[in-house]
């Protein structure tokens, strides 16, 4: 069943991305798990090697190539037993942010490097009192002349200790109605008052650089204003579909991956002479979880057609995220099951995986907030 319409030209740039993957990523990932943090220069290589932004237009120092290269790329990456390396983050959820709302300046000024990866963006949303409820954050924005003053914390940010970008959400607490208070604003990781403060020690997603950011008297220009001001919860839900398509794709290749591997594994372990997998109860763990993980790898090529065809398919990709995140994490626990004692270790690649892939049930809106935004669409 062929449902996206991959060309020859993709399936060559799959073959690059695989090679490096295979070559600087893999054989780098453990000593970047006991780092806790990828090093910029590896952003450096993926630039160089075409692999940030590929969407981005020319005129901004992109490729200007179709949505089913940022697909390749997540999905191979994903498939790099490491969860540390957030370049797709960054090139399909924070720099779209940019791309659609910045101004002509600002984008000359930001894209070009955040194709190449000398910068690195991340987006502030999340606080110590405020998650998936963005009317109840307490950062503030207050105009002084010809500057913004920002105040407050962030929480849980990914690409938080490597940022040199931050597209960050502020609120004017003169504005009594919460969504309308709050905008959007660029600020650089060296702006006075900027603080990168804790690089959080999280259950998994080891390597990552998620972090607590602070912001005390943080002035930046008034023309870092991103759109509209009081625009800032209309654009973040503008990309909201996106974010939950690429999370799903992250989440299902991150899955197959297990799966192969654990087949794999089946297929070499004996028991009394034979392979795990000839023993009737395996099989059919097995085939279980490659019916679910087919089911959900045919759902979700489905919207990633329908959204390069611009279509409205919120409440799809909201489905697809929670049921395919919770089927990650039920197929990778069993998974580990049929490991067994190996599973164990810290170090192994299924124990990463089934460390890394619950946050996926969180991210992008919990799978609470999905199911409330679906209830409401059926009406309930």
């Amino acid at each position: 069943m062929e449902i996206l319409k991959y060309t020859k030209k993709h399936f060559e740039f799959r073959e690059k991305v695989r090679e490096f993957v295979k070559n600087e990523i893999i054989p780098f990932a453990d000593k970047w798990e006991k780092d806790r943090l990828v090093p910029k220069s590896v952003w450096i290589e993926m630039g160089k090697k075409g692999f940030l932004c590929p969407t981005i237009a020319p005129e901004y120092g992109g490729p200007g190539l179709d949505f089913l290269y940022s697909v390749i790329i997540a999905e191979e990456t994903s498939k790099s037993n490491q969860s540390g390396l957030g370049a797709v983050l960054h090139s399909d959820i924070v720099v779209p942010y940019i791309e659609r709302y910045a101004t002509e300046e600002q984008k000359k000024k930001y894209l070009p490097k955040c194709v190449t990866g000398e910068i690195i963006t991340a987006v502030g949303m999340s606080e110590p009192g405020a998650g998936s409820d963005l009317a109840a954050m307490v950062t503030t924005a207050t105009e002084e002349g010809d500057e913004v003053v920002i105040t407050g914390s962030k929480i849980f940010i990914s690409n938080g200790i490597n940022c040199d970008l931050i597209v960050i959400a502020a609120k004017d607490i003169s504005v009594k109605n919460p969504y309308k208070a709050i905008s959007m604003y660029l600020v650089e990781a060296s702006t006075p008052g900027f603080e990168k403060a804790n690089k959080l020690d999280k259950m998994g997603l080891y390597s990552q650089d998620t972090a607590e950011l602070f912001f005390s008297k943080c002035r930046v220009p008034k023309e870092n204003l991103l759109g509209k001001k009081g625009g800032g919860f209309n654009i973040l839900m503008d990309k909201l579909q996106q974010e939950r398509l690429v999370v799903s794709i992250q989440s299902i290749a991150a899955v197959e991956y297990v799966l192969e591997q654990t087949i794999e594994h089946c297929k070499t372990v004996s028991v009394s002479g034979k392979p795990i997998s000839k023993s009737q109860a395996v099989q059919f763990a097995l085939v279980e979880m490659a019916t679910e993980v087919k089911i959900a790898r045919t759902f979700i090529d489905k919207l990633i057609a329908d959204h390069m065809e611009g279509k409205n398919v919120i409440i799809e990709t909201s489905m697809a995220k929670f049921w395919i995140t919770e089927m990650v994490k039920r197929v990778v626990d069993r998974c580990i099951d049929l490991f067994g004692e190996s599973a164990m270790l810290n170090d192994s690649n299924i124990a990463r995986a089934w460390r890394d892939v619950r946050v996926m049930l969180i991210v992008a809106g919990t799978n609470e907030i999905m199911k409330g935004i679906i209830g409401n669409f059926m009406g309930l």
